[in-house]
């Protein structure tokens, strides 16, 4: 072990571990190594330990020593090292949610793992990179059933790792995903590798003329922003004056109306198949805010839709009435689409950010409408019951209506003026809910805020990791984008799935390649002249002269001690002192302060021991 821990240098340099070949241990295999590595965390920290001093890049608790003891533990497993410290990151957490009494332990526990799976990938070679973000893994559950296989990139998207995503190594993959210069290759089993997509095709415009190039999440993005708008500018044009068109000629679907719902069609498959992929794959973790938005307009959508088809089948005054509830269910839409705008432009890191700080607020607002629900339930029963002391009650929605007006700051005295008490209860209603738990919404909002801005760069860091492995995690060679995936769902999917129907595996390829080939051929063209014309790797000497070096990373020995090449200043130099000179004196960044303390306490204890020895001889 002392021979191993000896590879670590002073100044803070790893030399690598990785084995030469990849390896895909069984779950149980990575289940003792996970066990393991929490034996080892417990070790590392069996008191409770300030989350931020663990995160300091001078941590006097991750230090390059036990970086190297955590890779001496994998043994020939160092490349499934990262993903079993977040599989152990993840249990720690658990443990602090289920255990109050220790949550601080265990949460420094987590931080640590996080940590150590982040300095582990910084010092792995830069061409096993992908290799380890995206290989799968599996473990054993605790109730003895295997895992659904996972990377260490989609284990720290799944536990929201913001400290392991943010790293330059994770956005590095993670950017190349965006881009497309890494694509997702799926082999068995639900198995994935990244492999660069340079190496698949030649650098030519008919290379880059690749309807799999649909998928790569950037051109996701673009498409997905020109259909949405598309999307809105028919919305507003089907629930345009609607009541007016109620002659004969107006009773059928208008062909604004065959587009909206059209539309709306492909995007309730879309979501249904990604909600179906995230149950699958995926944990329920991955659900956001959004998913429930997405929710809630396709529930609208399919409700105003159900609601016109029954007005056409109706008969007398039953027509009009049902197809006015239609639009106004309709109606109901308008908010939750126009918020969806949100996402199709959270790309950028101020619209990202503030879309994580909404999230998370209306996270923390649980606890506000948990404690409203059950008060506005105790004065809602109260109120009624005093109604009903006279023998006479009014319907309940007049007590709602009630106490919602008064959370809303409208509240309505004179509806129990006649009742002393029960203005007194109202009464105390409004001031329990104006000055109790509206002011306990208003902290949990100013927590939820602070938090996210004070880490903001990580937190946007995560999202964009998560936004974009999440566009590209169904195990799908063809992605076909609304509304065009009703095309997919009607035409193409049969011939793989029902057996009366299904094509060879190379068929049913060729198949998708000249459909999409077809109906994409003008994004596919404009994506391959991009490509072809625009490629970084090929310009990027173009880009460094435009925009110059990066003058704080020039560390050359020529730069260190130059030499003076001057005709009007003979027999001068700059370099008087030399640069190993000058630096001597610099404090050692990569240490801490205790560390550097102890060094120091140490030599003086070697010099004294010499004197020592000097004056007994």
């Amino acid at each position: 072990m002392s021979g191993f821990l000896s590879a670590v240098v002073d100044d803070g340099d790893y030399t690598s571990l990785l084995p030469a070949r990849s390896s895909r241990p069984s779950p149980d295999t990575l289940t003792k190594l996970v066990k393991r590595l929490r034996a080892l965390t417990l070790n590392l920290l069996p008191v409770e330990v300030d989350p931020a001093s663990i995160n300091d890049p001078t941590s006097r608790v991750i230090t390059p020593q036990v970086v190297s003891s955590y890779q001496a533990a994998a043994g020939d497993f160092t490349e499934a090292l990262p993903y079993c410290l977040l599989r152990a990151r993840a249990e720690f957490m658990w443990d602090a949610n289920h255990n109050p009494a220790d949550y601080g332990e265990n949460l420094g526990r987590a931080i640590a793992c996080e940590v150590l799976a982040r300095r582990i990938v910084h010092i792995a070679p830069p061409d096993r990179m992908s290799i380890i973000m995206s290989s799968r893994f599996q473990h054993r559950q605790v109730d003895g059933d295997e895992s659904e296989m996972s990377s260490a990139l989609e284990m720290a998207i799944d536990s929201h790792c913001a400290i392991f995503l943010s790293s330059s190594e994770a956005q590095e993959v993670v950017n190349s995903l965006w881009t497309g210069d890494l694509i997702q290759k799926n082999n068995a089993n639900h198995d994935i590798d990244y492999v660069p997509y340079a190496e698949t095709r030649d650098h030519t415009f008919w290379g880059h003329l690749d309807p799999s190039r649909l998928s790569v999440p950037r051109y996701q993005n673009i498409f997905r922003i020109l259909v949405w708008f598309f999307f809105l500018v028919v919305y507003s044009q089907a629930v345009r004056e609607p009541l007016e068109k109620l002659d004969s000629a107006h009773l059928s679907f208008d062909e604004w109306e065959i587009i909206l719902y059209t539309m709306a069609l492909s995007f309730i498959v879309e979501d249904t198949h990604k909600f179906f992929t995230l149950i699958r794959f995926v944990t329920w973790r991955a659900f956001t805010f959004w998913n429930v938005i997405a929710l809630i307009t396709d529930s609208l959508l399919f409700a105003a839709f159900t609601l016109r088809v029954i007005g056409l089948s109706a008969q007398g005054d039953d027509i009009a009435v049902m197809r006015l509830k239609s639009f106004q269910v309709l109606s109901f839409v308008s908010p939750f689409i126009w918020m969806k705008l949100i996402t199709v432009f959270d790309g950028y890191k101020y619209i990202g950010t503030m879309q994580i700080c909404v999230a998370r607020m209306l996270k923390e607002s649980g606890i506000f409408f948990a404690l409203l629900s059950v008060l506005a339930i105790g004065f809602g029963q109260g109120l009624y019951a005093l109604d009903a002391a006279d023998g006479s009650t009014e319907e309940a929605s007049t007590v709602i209506n009630l106490l919602i007006q008064a959370l809303l700051q409208s509240p309505d005295y004179g509806k129990y003026s006649g009742s002393p008490p029960g203005l007194m209860l109202y009464y105390f209603w409004n001031m329990v809910t104006a000055i109790i738990l509206l002011n306990v919404l208003i902290s949990l909002f100013s927590s939820a805020y602070s938090d996210v801005v004070e880490d903001a760069e990580a937190q946007y860091l995560a999202f964009f990791a998560s936004k974009t492995v999440g566009m590209i995690r169904a195990p799908d060679s063809f992605v076909y984008p609304a509304p065009f995936n009703l095309i997919e769902a009607v035409f193409i999917a049969p011939l793989e799935f029902f057996p009366n129907f299904r094509l060879s595996t190379r068929a049913y390829a060729k198949l998708n390649r000249y459909v999409m080939g077809t109906l994409f051929f003008i994004p596919l063209a404009t994506i391959a002249f991009y490509e072809s014309t625009f490629d970084t790797q090929k310009h990027s000497w173009m880009k460094n002269w435009l925009r110059g070096d990066d003058e704080g990373e020039q560390d050359y020995p020529a730069t260190r001690d130059p030499d003076v090449d001057d005709d009007g200043c003979q027999g001068m130099v700059i370099s008087k002192v030399p640069f190993d000179e000058l630096v001597k004196v610099f404090p050692n960044l990569q240490q801490s302060s205790e560390t550097t303390i102890l060094r120091e306490i140490d030599a003086l204890k070697k010099q004294l021991a010499l004197v020592l020895n000097k004056l007994d001889g």
